[in-house]
């Protein structure tokens, strides 16, 4: 037997995705997206609300970088989706480490060590206010302590996820499967 539930979206599992971007000062921010995603072979797609200080600074710099929150940044992660770089340098708040990019115009994170490094290739505002950015991804880096064998190991990354269901965040990591593999067998 279902139970219905309305219209209340659960895509799952979201990834947990921190936007870094540079002010007009060369101020660091950084910001918690759960709205986003791979969108193509090159580029990612986020959406955020109408103000953000992160809004503003990819549309100054037309560049950001995504890191991916894991379960060592869980505390930091939600407080920089909580807390407004409107009102605070949140990164300074939380001790962080930003290092520039030397691919685009966006700041690193030393405390994420997986980082997509984009160049802004398109907006589109939503009737509702929200911005749709679309990031061409120029390079990613990844600190050495997460790879095996030189490919990123998730396992050792330890990316969260956003479970909207439950309003809480959960690890990923586990291998059940190979991709382009395992069906096979019902071929």
């Amino acid at each position: 037997m279902r139970k219905d539930f309305g219209k209340q979206p659960v895509v799952t599992p979201l990834p947990v995705l921190m936007i870094g971007t540079y002010d007009e000062n060369g101020v660091p921010n950084v910001m918690n997206v759960a709205w986003g995603g791979q969108c193509s072979d090159h580029h990612v797609a986020i959406n955020i609300g109408h103000v953000r200080k992160t809004r503003d600074n990819i549309e100054l710099k037309r560049a950001f970088t995504v890191s991916f929150a894991t379960a060592d940044t869980v505390v930091a992660s939600d407080f920089f989706g909580i807390a407004s770089g409107l009102k605070q340098d949140k990164v300074a708040k939380a001790g962080f480490h930003a290092v520039r990019s030397q691919h685009v115009d966006a700041p690193l994170f030393e405390e994420y060590p997986l980082t997509l490094e984009c160049r802004l290739y398109s907006t589109e505002e939503t009737d509702t206010g929200e911005i749709r950015i679309v990031g061409e991804v120029v390079n990613m880096s990844a600190d050495e302590r997460i790879l095996t064998d030189g490919k990123i190991d998730l396992g050792k990354l330890r990316p969260i996820s956003f479970d909207s269901a439950a309003l809480t965040y959960r690890v990923l990591g586990d291998v059940v499967g190979h991709a382009f593999t395992d069906g096979k067998q019902l071929k």
